[in-house]
């Protein structure tokens, strides 16, 4: 066992405890950057001139009359920035554009000694536009040919030869639409300049360092002359891994010209209309299987709508691209990707990062096409499973594959998934308007960030003369519990009680060029930074300890505050802190990680660019009406692989969470841009909960089992542990297959459902009503056998296609 997984037995790591900000959430004592505001004398308050076209060439900006309302101090424009003019890290997202690109793109800023003075200079400033063509849909990119960034090929095998020897082929399409964030913190920064003209900021974001790169290049200063500091976020998702870059420097930008604190917060119409969401796809499939149901090949092409500029646009689809296979085993594939430009909200990253939409496209085919091959789209998914030796088809080894058949046997058992399946088939003989359905999906998700220069943290740990121990580390709270994590690391790694360890603030000026927290690598990252940078502590301590018990410094153990020898004879941490500060015993370190074992050739799409696989599997069950369409999510099962939890409450938490979101995503949460030509077009009309539908209470289901896989030690990892962040999103496509299982029970024996994502209501009604109705434009001649006989269990569907699939080849 390698030393980094290698637990103590006395560990505070794997002790459920809750979050370490509980009680200050809770109680509303906990502080978030737009709570800072209160704190800082002077504030001057931010507003934005947002364009009401969605493609449009800006021919005159006039600032002049804001300047008449009263409380107005100044407007920022273009013509301010003394360094760069952009807010991208890829140099295509202009600060104050000339060209404004999607409807609700800011012109321009104006900083008010009230936010009801910026609000009302904003409405004072003039602009004329000369609007252009837009684009709004996917579609539509993809007929004008409005692509942007580099496309990718992932090819392994022989497609062709393979699809042309498969016993049955089918070919479709599907288009699937993106998530809002919903973060219940909107974007918000705080600037300020010291004396020394030293920019300091406070920010929402999950990515100080680059916060910080982009607020320096806009103001034309070195980064040293920037500090970022997130204190904690309202929730990020991934909200706040690109997008906080720009707000910070428009911040900044003011703090500058005025001598004056700014405070940016974007109401929740703003942010919705003026951030980027999870990336919608349109994807085109050609799918081949073998008599026995095994899958043989796919032929797939996926495009992404980036938006109005890259921002993450270009990882977001090699994920998606290494992520199509998800947990089944496929001898030949071939993939292109491409990223459509429309005049949207620049598209980025969201809990998932790519990865739930490749993964979407392979459950949509495999739970269509299950019922056209005869077999229960349980036994299809499972037949297909990679087994041990298997690799991706970018060339990965799968490892520990046993544990998806370890997860899918659990929640079998667990779940009652035989006898329920048989009372829901009861069920629904005996109802004619309301049906049920159960389906049981896997997760095998990639850890790691795609680029490899991104794996890699800091830490800096202090421990104080009175004992104590203070550790920063360049990871962000955004809710997710890391902190709680690494306050558990800090202690287990140094042999103390939870007590003695406290936890600063991430800011840039501690631990430099960090990594965003994202990729579900923030606990992996840092935790084994602090884990090395207490390991030099403890290291130097043991020798001190040593000399006092007269024993090697290797036999020395730290376990509850007490530094002890084999015999049992030992020395109080306070006490044996205080000898190391008198012999002039370093008692701060920096802790550095970089995660080993990656290699990846993104042009080549080969290589190994994750560390390990998560696994998951979800049963879901649900309850439809057929006159409107509506449904109840009856039960849930979950097993999940976590590794050897560093803390099981927040594990759970997050699975939990996770889930809902993914099952929003899938079945509710629908976006909405206007795609009329008129003054509207382009507009976001979904743009508050009042018209975009979260997942809430009465969404929960009835009964929520969440289990974590035991005996699962991840070697190489930080105590044993994985990640949990992202992984469980994608359990939720139990719910979207329960869903199509149920509206094919309202029509003939062996009904294929075409089913939009998200499946709101209205999407199922209409699924319901083709089952009914058999409204297909193909049919088959023939259902075909099941292939699994007696053994394999009862048919969930049968042998209508619809559109667009069509079966080439029985």
């Amino acid at each position: 066992m390698s030393s980094l997984s290698e637990r103590p037995a006395a560990a505070v790591v794997g002790v459920p405890m809750p979050h370490e900000s509980a009680a200050l959430h809770v109680t509303g004592a906990a502080l978030y950057t737009d709570d800072l505001v209160m704190r800082t004398r002077d504030v001057l308050h931010a507003w934005p001139v947002q364009s009401p076209h969605a493609h449009a060439r800006v021919t005159a900006l006039r600032v002049k009359p804001a300047y008449d309302v009263p409380g107005v101090v100044r407007v920022l424009t273009a013509d301010d920035v003394p360094g760069v003019n952009d807010a991208g890290v890829k140099h295509d997202e202009p600060l104050f554009p000339g060209e404004v690109m999607f409807n609700g793109h800011a012109v321009c800023w104006v900083l008010g000694e009230t936010l009801e003075a910026a609000r009302l200079g904003s409405l004072a400033v003039e602009v004329e536009y000369e609007p252009l063509p837009s684009l709004v849909t996917v579609r539509e990119a993809i007929d004008a040919g409005s692509f942007q960034g580099i496309g990718r090929h992932l090819e392994r095998g022989d497609v062709e030869a393979a699809l042309a020897g498969a016993e049955h082929v089918f070919r479709g399409e599907f288009e699937f639409a993106g998530q809002e964030h919903f973060y219940l913190e909107t974007h918000a920064a705080l600037a300020l300049v010291d004396e020394y003209g030293q920019i300091f900021v406070q920010s929402s974001t999950q990515h100080p360092s680059e916060t910080q790169e982009i607020v320096a290049h806009v103001l034309g200063l070195a980064s040293h002359s920037v500090t970022v500091q997130c204190l904690r976020m309202g929730g990020g998702f991934g909200g706040k891994e690109m997008q906080p870059h720009g707000f910070a420097a428009i911040a900044a930008l003011g703090a500058t010209l005025t001598g004056r604190p700014v405070r940016l917060r974007l109401n929740r119409t703003q942010d919705m209309t003026m951030s980027g969401k999870r990336h919608g796809f349109h994807s085109s499939w050609t799918v081949g299987f073998g008599a026995d149901g095994k899958l043989v090949a796919l032929d797939a092409t996926l495009t992404a709508d980036g938006g109005w500029s890259l921002d993450l646009s270009e990882p977001v689809l090699a994920r998606a691209m290494c992520h199509i296979d998800n947990a089944y085993e496929i001898p030949h594939v071939r993939v292109d990707g491409r990223i459509a430009q429309t005049n949207k909200t620049s598209q980025t990253a969201f809990r998932g990062f790519g990865g739930p939409q490749g993964m979407l496209v392979i459950e949509d085919i495999l739970g269509r096409c299950a019922p056209l091959l005869g077999y229960d789209a349980l036994e299809l998914r499972r037949r297909n499973f990679y087994q041990a030796g298997d690799s991706t088809p970018y060339g990965q080894p799968v490892r520990h594959a046993d544990r998806l058949e370890s997860c899918w046997s659990q929640v079998l058992s667990g779940g009652e998934v035989a006898a329920r399946l048989e009372a829901i088939e009861a069920f629904n003989a005996t109802h004619e308007h309301v049906k049920r359905g159960l389906a049981m999906t896997p997760v095998k998700f990639g850890i790691s960030f795609n680029l490899t220069a991104f794996n890699q943290a800091g830490a800096l740990v202090h421990v104080y003369k009175d004992g104590s121990v203070l550790i920063n580390h360049g990871g962000t709270e955004m809710g997710q519990g890391l902190h709680t994590k690494m306050l558990q690391v800090a202690a287990t790694t140094l042999g103390l009680p939870l007590a003695r360890v406290r936890l600063a603030p991430t800011r840039t000026d501690k631990v430099p060029n960090t990594s965003a927290t994202a990729a579900s690598s923030g606990a992996d990252l840092n935790g084994a930074a602090i884990k090395n940078a207490c390991e030099q502590i403890r290291e130097r301590l043991a020798q001190v300890a040593g000399g006092r018990l007269g024993i090697s410094p290797s036999d020395v153990r730290f376990v509850d505050g007490v530094a002890r020898g084999l015999s049992g004879d030992g020395v109080d941490w306070n006490e044996l802190v205080n000898l190391a500060y008198h012999q002039r015993v370093q008692l701060w370190a920096a802790g550095f990680y970089r995660t080993e074992g990656l290699h990846w050739d993104a042009n080549a799409m080969r290589g190994e660019p994750f560390k390990y696989f998560a696994y998951g599997v979800a049963a879901s069950e649900v309850e439809v009406d057929g006159f409107t369409g509506s449904y109840t999510l009856r039960r849930v099962d979950i097993v999940h692989d976590v590794g050897d939890s560093l803390s099981p409450l927040i594990d759970i938490g997050q699975i939990e969470g996770g889930f809902v979101q993914g099952a929003g995503w899938l079945t509710l949460e629908d976006l909405r841009w206007d795609e009329s030509t008129g003054d509207r077009r382009g507009r976001l009309s979904t743009q508050a909960a009042s018209t975009y539908k979260l997942p809430s209470f009465s969404e929960m289901p009835e009964t929520f089992n969440v289990t974590l896989l035991e005996k699962a030690h991840e070697e190489g990892a930080v105590y044993g542990s994985k990640a949990v962040g992202e992984p469980p999103l994608m359990l939720a496509f139990s719910v979207r297959e329960a869903l199509r299982h149920a509206a094919a029970a309202f029509g003939p024996a062996g009904t294929s459902v075409d089913l939009p994502s998200p499946a709101t209501p209205e999407a199922v009604y209409w699924a319901v009503e083709k089952a009914r109705t058999g409204t297909t434009d193909w049919q088959a001649e023939t259902t075909p056998p099941n292939p699994g006989g007696d053994t394999a269990p009862p048919s969930l569907g049968g042998d209508v296609s619809p559109p667009p699939l069509e079966r080439e080849r029985e």
